[in-house]
């Protein structure tokens, strides 16, 4: 009964909700729980609304991934039924064409073959890099460089802050980060299906060769093999449908919410867009401490499966 009652500790059914930012302190508090926190009427404070007009004006060519059904950096079966790890294809396009295609695929009688989701994930918003003149350099003004109680609870700034803007039929395969993640909606909603660290061994992390979406001559979509070497993935598809034996913790981040996602925390990203059909999003990676017992834990947890 002991072990069941740790066990359920570090298992928990539910995510804490609180109102407003945390002090310092509060937040410090929170990252040694290491337990999903969402923070309602807690909006990232920009300068400027980005409504579709204003980013079609102030953001030019971008870096955007390109898919068949919206999962980039997911498994796909080829042809012959074979099991690839596969990172989109990149092109490059107006910000004005990227949200006139993820509005016309919110028409679904007007949906093409094709899935556009900005989620390029490298810092795009150049602020740990310093880039001055990268592909959002007329909008990093409208954006705080971190997030103030968590750059002084975690004593660095993030590593990495991203814009992810893309429509319903994009989601985020399984997966965890080694980061402590701030996660911002600006517009539209997303749901975050959550394991712990615990459950890490029941999303059957396996080896699977690498790919990559390409072009063919006729400029279809086409899966490409490369010579890369095999990467190490959750074999659960959709937690929400393909669930394995755990708890999932579901949460719900709206417009003008955050939501703290603890380091080797498992997740899995829909998205819900808004009457405007776009989701956007704003999220800040501030590494993760790798020293101490907690460390030690979550790679102890990750080799669960090799073991069992």
């Amino acid at each position: 009964m002991q072990l069941l009652r740790e066990y359920q500790e570090m298992n928990p059914e539910d995510h804490e909700t609180v109102q407003g930012p945390p002090t310092p302190l509060e937040f410090m508090r929170m990252l040694h729980i290491s337990r999903p926190v969402l923070f309602e009427k807690c909006p990232l404070p920009l300068q400027a609304t980005w409504t579709d007009d204003y980013l079609s004006t102030n953001v030019g060519d971008i870096r955007v991934a390109v898919t068949r059904d919206g999962r980039a950096d997911a498994l796909v079966d080829d042809e012959n039924g074979k099991t690839y790890f596969v990172e989109p294809l990149e092109e490059r396009m107006p910000m004005k064409e990227l949200l006139d295609r993820l509005h016309k695929d919110a028409r679904t009688e007007n949906a093409t073959d094709e899935v556009v989701y900005l989620q390029s994930q490298n810092d795009n918003l150049d602020f740990a890099t310093h880039i001055t003149d990268g592909e959002f350099k007329n909008i990093r003004s409208d954006i705080p460089p971190d997030i103030t109680w968590a750059t002084e609870a975690l004593g660095r700034d993030p590593d990495a802050v991203n814009i992810w803007v893309g429509n319903h039929r994009s989601a985020t395969s399984v997966h965890c980060d080694p980061y402590e993640n701030i996660y911002a909606v600006v517009r539209g909603t997303k749901i975050f299906t959550l394991f712990p660290p615990t459950e890490g061994w029941c999303l059957q992390e396996r080896e699977y060769p690498h790919a990559r979406w390409s072009r063919s001559q006729e400029g279809t979509l086409i899966l490409t093999p490369t010579s890369q070497g095999p990467v190490r993935w959750s074999s659960i598809r959709d937690p929400t449908q393909d669930l394995p034996p755990t708890r999932p913790i579901k949460v719900v981040v709206r417009e003008g919410q955050m939501l703290y996602l603890p380091v080797g925390w498992w997740h899995y990203v829909q998205q819900i867009p808004g009457q405007t059909g776009v989701v956007i999003a704003v999220n800040y990676w501030y590494d993760q401490e790798m020293t101490g017992h907690n460390w030690v834990f979550r790679n102890f947890l990750r080799s669960l499966p090799s073991v069992v």
